[in-house]
């Protein structure tokens, strides 16, 4: 056993765990960074870049097939799999060789092989041992399953849906989340009938009931069906397709079946428990400034319950990096991390729901408003339908912000401001938004909410 020693070792490279390991060196530490597989992660390997890739084909499938609306002459004639697969592979490839010299020229020495924990604080790794002043958890997540249902021929996990050689006619999704309602705008882009059932009342659960509605109604007119409140039963595989059935009785016939219910923390068999990180149902159990129960080993990203996205990961990383430099960060709570589904038409929100601010606020604390993007000439360009809505204190500062169309993802950004700093609709309103552009339907609901609404009644 040879025993090397650091100022911090890094156990995981996924968006967390590489984040970390840049502020570290940034601010003269020596790191070491621990990953089995590839930097980067499920982010840039199976999960955030692929995806998105996939989700840009898909634009442009819909945009060729609806070109002569608009007067291009253009003919849609189908999706060739072995070359979106090259290109979305080359983006990733891409994204993961500047990742590697990122971290090489910064100086972060990182060792290849499966990592556990153990006191001191330290990293085994094979017969090495790591030790350190501080070690931080980073080891990501998993893709779960439903009980009785294993992943494997006709049914697909969301890493195998990425490799699938071919496009099916028919897919059933399990799980409305954002995983289950991004592949199926992928597919139903592609051609695919694609059915999506959710065992809660509506599609993306977590967001604000206008938003799931307004996704809900596009989906309907995209073709895309869903059964909402309806919970997986069993399912019966045959060489050429597999059937469906749900607890109401009603059964499917498909392809596929995609299991797109959520991810889990990769923490088991790491040696977490046994060197004394405490643990409920799988995930890192931290206090406000991430800090696990054994000192100076902390956690960042999708093993910390919560929000499982790769720019939270991005931003605990940088903290806890600070936080062991004795910077005094401050720490972004979850609620004010942006959110988004990168389906068709997008749906990206930050703070709370209508609901949830009723909750805190009391019903008549709260006033929330509306815009319509038909409204937006912008968007009517595009071809786009959907929402903006701003929901805000009564004489006060904003609390919510949600979004449904295309593209409003990028506008996200502006609304977690106006949360952050505790704007009122009052103090945004002066400021002046371009026209045309999409981000006139914030600045409309702004104006409205501030009582001076322009394009609107």
């Amino acid at each position: 056993m040879t025993e090397y020693s650091a100022d911090v070792v890094v156990l995981g490279g996924g968006s967390g765990g590489y984040a970390a390991a840049l502020r570290l060196a940034e601010l003269g530490k020596d790191v070491v960074l621990v990953e089995k597989d590839k930097l980067g992660g499920t982010c840039l390997h199976r999960g955030c870049i692929p995806t998105k890739a996939l989700l840009h084909a898909a634009e442009v499938a819909d945009a060729a097939r609806g070109a002569a609306e608009i007067g291009v002459q253009a003919t849609f004639t189908g999706v060739d799999p072995a070359r979106v697969r090259s290109y979305r592979e080359g983006i990733v490839a891409k994204k993961f060789k500047g990742l590697e010299g990122l971290i090489s020229t910064r100086g972060i020495r990182v060792v290849a092989g499966e990592g556990s924990l153990e006191a001191g604080p330290a990293v085994r790794v094979g017969d090495d041992l790591y030790r350190a002043s501080d070690v931080i958890l980073a080891t990501g997540s998993y893709t779960r399953t439903l009980p009785g249902l294993e992943i494997g021929g006709r049914v697909l996990s969301s890493e195998q849906a990425l490799d699938l050689d071919v496009v099916p006619e028919r897919v059933v999704v399990l799980g409305g989340g954002v995983i289950g309602v991004e592949f199926a705008s992928v597919w139903r882009s592609f051609g695919v009938e694609v059915t999506i059932v959710e065992a809660l009342p509506h599609l993306l659960p977590a967001e604000d009931v206008a938003s799931s509605k307004a996704l809900e109604r596009a989906f309907r007119k995209r073709g895309i069906t869903f059964h909402l409140g309806k919970r997986f039963s069993s399912i019966t595989e045959t060489a050429a397709s597999v059937t469906v059935s749900l607890d109401d009785g009603t059964t499917l016939d498909a392809d596929y079946v995609l299991v797109a219910v959520g991810r889990g923390p990769a923490t088991a068999g790491l040696g977490f428990e046994e060197a004394g990180v405490r643990l409920e149902r799988g995930f890192v159990q931290t206090d406000e400034r991430l800090r696990t129960t054994v000192p100076h080993v902390w956690a960042v990203g999708d093993i910390v319950a919560g929000l499982q996205l790769a720019h939270r990961g991005f931003a605990q990383g940088i903290f806890v990096a600070e936080e062991i430099a004795g910077l005094a960060p401050v720490l972004v709570p979850d609620i004010d991390v942006p959110r988004v589904a990168y389906s068709h038409p997008e749906v990206a929100s930050v703070g709370l729901t209508e609901a949830q601010a009723q909750e805190r606020f009391g019903a008549d604390g709260i006033r929330a408003y509306e815009y319509n993007l038909a409204g937006n000439g912008r968007s009517e360009i595009i071809g786009t339908s959907g929402i903006v809505k701003i929901v805000r204190r009564v004489d006060g500062p904003v609390v919510g912000a949600h979004l449904v169309g295309d593209r409003v993802g990028e506008l996200i950004t502006e609304a977690q401001l106006a949360i952050g700093w505790e704007a009122h609709p009052e103090d945004i309103a002066p400021f002046i938004h371009a026209h045309p552009t999409q981000s006139e339907a914030l600045g409309e609901a702004f104006l409205a909410l501030a009582g001076k609404p322009l394009h609107a009644l």
